[in-house]
């Protein structure tokens, strides 16, 4: 099987990029990334306390929602992946999520319910869903192997980047109309609602005219166009990555484990706010994160391409379990900051890198496909995984759960057994020069 990228537009090359070293694709759609990032930043971090401190609803409930939305996305990305490698086109897709994204917003300006909030997460993460596995191929697609890792860990700093600017958008609004009160109000959050809604519009504008399509390229010895190769296509697009491609195979069940103990970050915002800060801290402390992640994310995907994909994984979920027994022991504010700045870390080493791992274990034509099923199978695992961290902390029923250590130990546990898993994955034979080490 044969990785070799081949550029059928030669112009968007990163030799005759007039913006830099890099394909013009790269920064239009890290660009977009990091305005989606600054509407959705300035959200996502209040909405676990929208729910819990003003709608009062429970853990359990607050995980089901992240749950359902994560695994609507997860199967929308795996049908707009494989549609992706199917039609050929990867921008009209990623165009048409970020469009469904922005429009669900502002509904959240009208939401009084843990049920209107749910409806607006599952329209925003069918967005999300449609254009995540597109847009990653698009970028895969857009850089030869050997910058693969600088690349995606460029467009993880820029998103992250948007977080940062979204969360201090957030906190400024939050002084200025409530004068940073310990609580957060709903008067505030919908007017975070409505500014939010300007750098998501913006971001759909710099992607549909800035982008410009690069056809998947096929395996070398096909015939383009022919209608044999078409079924073929079709036949190894289905079934041939996770039965036949065993490494893919086994670093999706890797994901899936590790996956099973990673619930909603939503759960670290909460646990953030039992050990005594209030909501503008919560946000400084998130951005903190979301400053550590920009920085460490650019070149720790630049180091992969030189010391392998899995190296620096291992390292990343090493200190993902470091960070979530911490978690489980937090008793006071600066606790939740430290391990907020080494979660910022891990984020780094490992966002940018998994996903160009991604592209190290399939071909071309079969990325938007393998991009879908990865999404797919984290984001379907990731409904238990909520429901499971919801229910270990406030129980459900007549139970009361185990409290808010409790998640943070499961995690922790399942983030050792994949680091183990992870630790014994082989490399891929026919990967090119040193990939996957």
């Amino acid at each position: 099987m044969n990785d070799t990228m081949h550029d059928p537009n030669p112009g968007i090359g990163a030799e005759n990029d007039q913006l830099g070293p890099l394909p013009r694709n790269v920064w239009v759609v890290t660009l977009t990334s990091f305005l989606t990032d600054i509407s959705s930043e300035m959200l996502i971090n209040l909405l676990p306390l929208f729910l819990f401190s003003v709608l009062g609803v429970r853990t359990t409930f607050i995980g089901l929602i992240e749950g359902v939305a994560d695994a609507v996305a997860s199967l929308v990305k795996m049908t707009s992946g494989w549609l992706s490698d199917r039609l050929r086109v990867r921008k009209p897709l990623a165009v048409l999520g970020y469009a469904v994204s922005t429009v669900a917003k502002p509904f959240l300006y009208l939401a009084t319910s843990w049920g209107a909030v749910l409806g607006v997460r599952f329209a925003d993460r069918v967005g999300k869903g449609l254009r995540t596995a597109p847009r990653d191929a698009l970028i895969a697609d857009s850089i030869p192997e050997s910058r693969r890792g600088f690349a995606f860990g460029l467009h993880r700093a820029g998103d992250t980047a948007g977080a940062v600017v979204g969360i201090g958008l957030a906190i400024a609004i939050i002084l200025i109309s409530q004068r940073g009160a310990a609580e957060l109000s709903r008067e505030t959050f919908q007017t975070v609602v409505l500014i939010s809604i300007i750098p998501a519009v913006l971001a759909v504008i710099t992607l549909a005219f800035g982008a410009q399509e690069i056809k998947p390229s096929l395996e070398i010895g096909s015939k383009q166009g022919s209608e044999p190769l078409e079924e073929k296509k079709e036949e190894k697009t289905r079934r041939g990555l996770l039965s036949t491609n065993r490494h893919f195979r086994n670093y999706i069940l890797i994901m899936a484990l590790f996956t099973l103990g990673n619930s909603s970050d939503a759960f670290l915002i909460l646990r953030a706010q039992t050990t005594g800060l209030s909501v503008v801290n919560i946000l400084v402390m998130m951005m903190t994160f979301s400053l550590i992640y920009t920085i460490v994310s650019t070149p720790a995907g630049a180091l992969s391409d030189k010391v392998g994909r899995k190296r620096i994984l291992m390292i990343g979920w090493v200190l993902y379990v470091a960070v979530y027994l911490g978690f489980a022991r937090a008793s006071v504010g600066w606790h939740a900051w430290g391990l907020m700045a080494l979660y910022g870390i891990y984020y780094g080493l490992t966002e940018g890198v998994a996903r160009a791992f991604v592209a190290d274990l399939v071909p071309s034509h079969l990325r938007g496909t393998a991009y879908g099923i990865l999404h797919a199978v984290i984001g379907l695992i990731a409904l238990p995984a909520s429901i499971i961290a919801g229910v270990l902390w406030q129980g459900i029923g007549a139970w009361n759960g185990f409290g808010p250590g409790a998640p943070f130990f499961f995690g922790a546990g399942a983030a050792f057994l994949a680091s183990v898993a992870l630790s014994r994955l082989s490399p891929p034979r026919f990967q090119e020069q040193g990939v996957g080490r």
